[in-house]
């Protein structure tokens, strides 16, 4: 990536999912939080402003970047998210992090709880 205009900053995991994973019971302060998370450096992420429309509200079981080689970060990363805020994860979400899970043996999924 050569031009940052190309270039999105992005919440690993959307907002939309977020509000469906139980941050719909969070008050303003807590969303606020959430949504300006600079504490973690997984909450928010710079990507291609091509593959933030690509993923869009999406989950593991609806989009995983098109990069192979990146799908164990990706899940590791989104499970790190998703514990932090202490947020949950529906069956077909949970089902398709366990089947990027088989592929990574040496992969560890590292967070720090937001409180």
């Amino acid at each position: 990536m050569t031009d940052a205009a190309g270039l999105d900053v992005d919440h690993f995991v959307p907002l939309a999912e977020v509000h469906d994973s139980g941050g719909f019971t969070w008050d303003a302060a807590r969303r606020e939080v959430y949504a300006n998370d600079q504490a973690s450096p997984l909450t928010l992420i710079a990507v291609t402003a091509k593959s933030n429309r690509s993923k869009a509200d999406k989950d593991p079981a609806q989009w995983l970047p098109p990069a192979g080689g990146y799908h164990c970060e990706h899940a590791a990363q989104w499970t790190a998210t998703k514990l932090r805020w202490n947020l949950a994860a529906d069956d077909a979400e949970r089902q398709a992090l366990l089947g990027v899970a088989e592929d990574c043996p040496n992969t560890t999924v590292v967070y720090e709880s937001a409180s």
